[in-house]
């Protein structure tokens, strides 16, 4: 179990520290247990992860693809140490957090080195969110310093007090990029300890307010010494591309933390639509891809078999990868998606399996460095093949800031994620569903994203959810959200037809009592599914009838 006793601190801290961060950790009684048994999982007590990961290849070797240029891991290391130096000038002392605000650009993924490099926690967020949100952000992390990507600062201006514009590539003329050249002789990195805090992940709020999670240097290496290594086995000649933002833990270890372990690299596109994706793919040769399956869903209309020959690793992760998306990848393109769960709380994926032992339509196994099992409603694990709570133990896990919900995800020293799972008698995992996206009708459990993916199998489906409504005769019902692919009527006829089609697909009292069509599904700013907006949507109206 990790401990944070400054008595046990190898550098006795003799450097100005902001505490916020380490007093507001849970105690240790209230956090999982750690697993730390794998050799390539022991680290030092002194540890700055930046470091680490930018002496992973030589200085020359080519860390970063932008729409402008190349960065190699010279130049990124130079010019993170440069910002380093311009964050202490404004004032950040080790502990002390820095919210950075920007798209996925050289400048921004520099600048999350050089809040490392300096002591600092990185409290990343998405570009797309609003004064109301940054303000909940800031002020839970109490980010007084902030980096920002200067067409950004309207929303963030109101809400912090020190902010440093930059443009994408640092050539421009905004504060940072001028102080940034202005900087003479060496930084020399922070020696911060292997279990100082060094991100504060915030969760995607599609249950509540966003909470935020702590995590140390070495649970950035940790992630990267067990997924990538063990289920993608990556290389040196790797090039890493994916959708999602830095802001979100499965997006930094594809742009950032898994290609500059192994001296890899990555593409950074700041617009990273299905058709630029698709081009990139296509132009630039990345190796492996990581996305949602909501995109891989959208790349297939684009997808270009004898133009992506470079892809040999396509990873879905973000939401459940429905089995119609996995044959339809794998038919377009020759590849198997590898799908993985993973969790902000965890910061990365821990179930999944390699494309040689892909079984169509589960998750996978545990990740090697985790291990996980199925809880039943008494805390015992259950059976083989039996339903119950996904709780998982590893080098990662749950440390909330100063939040009373850590009580909720961690139980007897398990991370419980909130999802419902069983595990097969060869410990593969099979999703059901969130825990609170099961639909109980008739005495019946029913899991929606198993409805869901019947439904796509439709043709005249593109896209759905399905959630449970209240109903006065068999308590809920099974309602599904409808985007259509065609423009077929959106009448009773086909409402009949797709009811009918999912009585044949799966069993039948699985079906959708309600059919809605709609335009759009809700969705967050990382592009999952918020059910709990439907959910909530089918009780406002149960409650005005």
């Amino acid at each position: 179990m990790s401990r944070r006793d400054d008595e046990m601190d190898p550098r006795f801290r003799e450097e100005p520290i902001d505490r916020y961060v380490l007093e507001g950790l849970p105690p240790l009684s209230a956090q999982p247990d750690f697993l730390f048994d794998r050799p390539e999982l022991h680290y030092p007590a002194q540890l700055n992860a930046a470091a680490e990961l930018l002496a992973s290849a030589p200085p020359g070797r080519v860390l970063f693809h932008t729409p402008a240029r190349r960065w190699t891991y010279g130049e990124i290391d130079a010019l993170s140490s440069r910002i380093a130096r311009v964050l202490v000038e404004a004032g950040l002392v080790t502990g002390g957090r820095v919210l950075l605000r920007g798209r996925t650009t050289a400048m921004l993924a520099a600048s999350w080195f050089g809040v490392l490099k300096a002591g600092g926690v990185v409290v990343a967020t998405m570009p797309l969110l609003r004064q109301r949100e940054l303000a909940v952000i800031v002020d839970k992390a109490r980010a007084d310093l902030a980096v920002c990507e200067a067409d950004l600062l309207d929303e963030l201006a109101p809400v912090c007090s020190t902010v440093l514009t930059f443009t994408p590539e640092g050539d421009g003329d905004e504060e940072l990029d001028r102080r940034v050249r202005g900087v003479t002789g060496v930084f020399a990195t922070v020696a911060t300890a292997a279990e100082d805090a060094a991100l504060l992940a915030f969760t995607s709020g599609t249950t509540g307010t966003p909470k935020a999670t702590v995590h140390f240097h070495r649970d950035i290496l940790a992630i990267a010494d067990c997924f990538p290594r063990s289920i993608l086995g990556v290389r040196p000649d790797d090039l890493f591309l994916s959708s999602a933002p830095l802001a979100f833990t499965f997006g930094l270890g594809a742009h950032i933390i898994f290609p500059a372990r192994y001296g890899a690299a990555s593409i950074l596109l700041p617009v990273a639509t299905p058709e630029f994706l698709g081009e990139a793919i296509a132009s630039r040769g990345p190796t492996i891809l990581m996305t949602a399956p909501t995109a891989y869903r959208a790349l297939l209309k684009h997808a270009r078999r004898d133009e992506w020959a470079s892809l040999r690793r396509c990873v879905s992760a973000g939401e459940h990868l429905p089995a119609a998306t996995f044959d339809a990848w794998l038919s377009t393109t020759g590849h198997k998606l590898i799908d993985g769960i993973g969790a902000t709380e965890m910061l990365h994926i821990f179930i999944a399996s390699p494309p040689d032992a892909i079984r169509r339509g589960s998750t996978g196994q545990a990740v090697p460095g985790y291990v996980a099992t199925i809880l039943d409603d008494n805390g015992d694990e259950a059976a083989p093949n039996v339903p119950g709570r996904l709780a998982v133990r590893g080098p990662t896990g749950c440390r909330y800031l100063a939040d009373a919900r850590q009580a909720n995800y961690v139980a007897n020293g398990w991370n419980i994620t909130g999802d419902t799972y069983h595990r097969d008698e060869d410990g593969y995992f099979w999703y059901h569903g969130r825990s609170d996206d099961m639909i109980v009708a008739s005495g019946y459990n029913i899991g929606g994203p198993e409805v869901e993916e019947a439904l796509l199998l439709h043709p005249a489906v593109r896209e759905c959810a399905v959630v449970g409504s209240p109903d006065g005769e068999r308590g809920m019902v099974v309602k599904a959200f409808v985007c259509l692919a065609d423009d077929r009527a959106a009448d009773e006829k086909l409402v009949r037809e797709l009811q009918d089609f999912v009585k044949a697909t799966i069993a039948p009292f699985k079906y959708p009592r309600r059919i809605e069509f709609v335009d759009a599904l809700p969705r967050n700013e990382s592009g999952k599914l918020q059910r709990f907006v439907l959910r909530d949507r089918e009780l406002d109206r149960e409650r005005a009838s």
